[in-house]
This record gives structure tokens, sequence and C-alpha cells, in this order.
């Protein structure tokens, strides 16, 4: 749709009002989505009264991905994508490890990847981009609305469960998970209401909301992955800085060889576990 200078001018100047601090880029993308004047004042009106870009445009930028996100849906950070990154990596792995381990070399079996707390589905989409069809994903959430968004984002290709952690998880997948990822909430319950607006009245708590010290689901993850990954397997969570020492000792005190891995570019902090093992030969 085409707009006037003044027009995009008096956008960025109403971002700009309600504390957008990318107005010119936030402007610039309401623009190309609107088909209309009346559908760009609509909007420009939702992104005013607080509702976050992504809601408002109803999809979010992650790994180059262009990620489906709903009203009510957590929107996917941009330093997750160094999650995605390390669950990535350590999946073309798994399909390394799988090959070799067959005489003569095994070309059609899969690596598991679980991704547990999805939301959007954005990290297990990532995954299903990167490598090849060589991958069995499934991914869970409690939320029903980001449930629906995840089958969207991971199509034919991702099975989405509705239920809580492990719960819902076809029981075949015990000790066949290769990699386990899970985003799970780490948000001590004080510090909520000292975080954006966008993330504190938009997306639900829970998905916030990790307990007194942030590390209350995380527990729960790591009490439960033993069961779930194969002798290899790899557990990794997004965490704080400052919470990732707990959240090491954590892992290591059921089970899993651990360690923490950061990126000073996105301000991300992961912790991987490990079960001990080889991972081969595989059980199908």
């Amino acid at each position: 749709m085409s707009l006037s200078p003044h027009s995009e001018s008096v956008i960025v100047s109403r971002l700009r009002a309600v504390g957008c601090v990318f107005a010119e880029d936030e402007a610039r993308l309401l623009v190309a989505a609107a088909r209309t004047p009346a559908e760009l004042a609509a909007l420009v009106d939702r992104r005013v009264a607080g509702l976050p870009l992504e809601h408002v445009l109803g999809w979010a930028e992650f790994h180059g991905l262009r990620i489906a996100v709903d009203p009510g849906v957590f929107v996917p950070r941009r330093r997750t994508a160094f999650l995605a990154d390390r669950a990535i990596a350590l999946t073309r792995a798994a399909l390394t490890r799988i090959t070799l381990a067959r005489t003569p070399p095994a070309s059609h079996e899969r690596a598991v990847v679980v991704d547990l707390c999805c939301g959007s589905g954005a990290v297990g989409a990532a995954i299903l981009a990167a490598t090849p069809d060589r991958v069995e994903l499934h991914a869970a959430d409690i939320e029903p609305a980001a449930v629906r968004c995840a089958r969207r984002n991971l199509g034919a290709r991702g099975t989405v469960h509705e239920g809580d952690l492990y719960a819902p998880l076809p029981a075949t997948l015990r000790g066949r998970v290769d990699v386990l990822v899970a985003n799970a909430p780490y948000v001590p319950t004080d510090a909520i209401e000292l975080m954006p607006p966008e993330a504190r009245l938009h997306e639900p708590h829970v998905t916030l909301d990790g307990g007194a010290d942030g590390l209350d689901v995380q527990r729960r993850v790591a009490a439960g992955a033993g069961r779930w990954l194969a002798p290899g397997g790899h557990l990794l969570v997004e965490t704080g800085e400052h919470q990732a020492p707990a959240t090491l000792e954590l892992f290591t005190r059921h089970g899993l060889d651990s360690r923490i891995v950061t990126s000073d570019e996105l301000s991300a902090t992961v912790v991987i576990g490990t079960r001990p093992g080889d991972g081969s030969p595989r059980r199908r």
C-alpha cells in the first residue's frame, strides 16, 4: 500500500510517543502489512495501545523464519536463536552418530527431537529448517492457543501435543530422545512486574513465571529428562546468566554431564546436560 512520507512520519511519531525504540522499522512493517488505509489505522492503534508488534502483525522473525504468532501466544525472543543453534548442532551430530552406528551405514533412521514448552513452535521450526528430513520432531505446550499456533508453524513434519511437559508425549519416546530442548519459563515471580508491559500484559502468565527463583519448571524438566533421553542424548534449556550455575547443579544432580554455553552477541545463556552413554546402538 502506498502512503505519503507525511503519513508514515505521523505513524513514527505516534510510535515514538508510546516508547517504541525502533519506531521507523515498526512503521515500515505496519505499512507493509496493511492492505487499506483503514486496516493500517487499526494496526497502528493496536500497537499504540501496547500490543506486541508480533501480535499485531501476526508473525515474528526468528532464526531467518517468519513464525506465526497469534494473540495470547508467547513471542519468541531474539536471544533464543542461540538455544536453537545449539539444538541444531546437536541434532546434526546425532544424525551423524546414527549413520555411523550401522553397518552398512544407516540412511533412513531419524534423530528424535522434543521441544517442550514449545510456544509458537519457533525452536522446533528452526531445527526442522536446518536439518534433513531424517528428524522426528515432537513438541508440547500446556497452552491451547500455543498448540494451535505451533501446529501451523511445524506443519506435517512435526507432531504437537497439548499438555504439561512430558505428560502428553507418547510413551514410545521414552529412552529414545536424542535432543530435548525446553525454553521453560525462568522469570522469578517477583520480577514479572518489572517486565515490559508487552510481555507482562499480553503473554500468558504461565509462559513467564518460573517460581520464586525462576527454576521451578526447570526442576521438573530436569527430573524427568533421564527417562526420556537416549544414552548420549542431550537436554538444553535457556536460562538467566545468574541462574545458570543453579541450573547446572540441578542437571548434575539428576545424573547429566552438564555445561554452560553463552553468547555475548545475543546475551543468551544455555545449559546443556548429556545423559551418559554414546548413543549407540539405536533402539527402534
